[in-house]
Parts: C-alpha cells; structure tokens; sequence
C-alpha cells in the first residue's frame, strides 16, 4: 500500500471512529451535548439524566418535558444548597435556554430524574429518551450510562 493511500484510509477509520462515537443532537438553534446517566443498582426507582444544551439562537426557549421507554415518568429537577441544606425541587415550568446561553444539567445542579425505572440502567448501555422544548420541539436523544459514581466531566470524555 502506499503511503497516500495509507494515509487516507487511516485518516477515514478516524473519521469513522469519532462519528460512531459522537454523542451531540441539533434542533433548530439548539446544540444538545453528550446525554448521559450513571448506572443504578438492581431494584432502583430512579435515576439521573444529564446533558449540555446551547442556543445559538437569539430567542430563547424552554425545556419543557422529558420522556423515556425505561422510566414510568421524567422530571426536570433542580438541586441547590440554600442556607447550609441541600434541596430538590422539580421545576414545573422547566429549564429557560436564554439566546447565546449554555445551561448544563450535571449532578449537583440542574438535571432529569428519571421516576419509576421498569429496569436498572446498566454501565455501557445507551437508552432512548426524548426531550421536549418549547419552540424546538421534541427531540430524541440516548442517554449514555456511565458508572455509578460518574462525576460528569470525566464521563463527557468517555465518548
């Protein structure tokens, strides 16, 4: 084989590679990064979803609802530390994606509870879920599961 051609074919099992591996959604304006979950132990009820959403747009719009085949409901959750106590509320109006903005649902902060799981989410597996803006619409994304005790940024690398 010569070099060119050698080269060519390393440099489209690359590209190849990095499209298998790419784990980012487009609706509209609207850049959805890298949907995740950390696995669960056998006979959880809930679990959490976590994602990046960027508006490239110059309106802004609204996570309204998310929905999954794995989980009896999805909530849009917001946990925040108010005078030393560490609470959880469901946001009932969702999440605002102001134009030009970036929001990140990640642990700790805003994320998807995942309510009355019919299975256990299980490291290594992508599971279906579809979110719901208000503008944008619906889209459908796949949560990949990480580890128990994923962080959230180290998991963003894994894919």
């Amino acid at each position: 084989m010569n070099k060119p051609v050698h080269y060519l074919a390393a440099l489209a099992l690359t590209l190849a590679s990095a499209a298998a591996f790419a784990h980012d959604y487009k609706a509209g304006p609207l850049k959805i990064g890298h949907p995740w979950s950390r696995a669960t132990p056998a006979g959880a009820k809930v679990g959490g979803g976590y994602l990046s959403i960027e508006n490239t747009g110059s309106t802004s719009d609204r996570l309204i609802a998310v929905s999954a085949p794995f989980a009896g409901r999805g909530e849009i959750h917001e946990m925040a530390v108010t005078n030393g106590v560490m609470t959880m509320r469901e946001l009932e109006k969702g999440i605002e994606i102001p134009a030009g903005a970036k929001v990140e649902l990640k642990p700790g902060g805003f994320h998807i509870m995942f309510q009355e799981l019919k299975q256990p989410l299980k490291q290594d597996e992508r599971v279906k879920g579809t979110l719901t803006f208000e503008k944008a619409g619906a889209v459908e994304v796949e949560f990949k599961v990480e580890g128990i005790g994923a962080k959230g940024a180290a998991a963003e690398h894994t894919h």
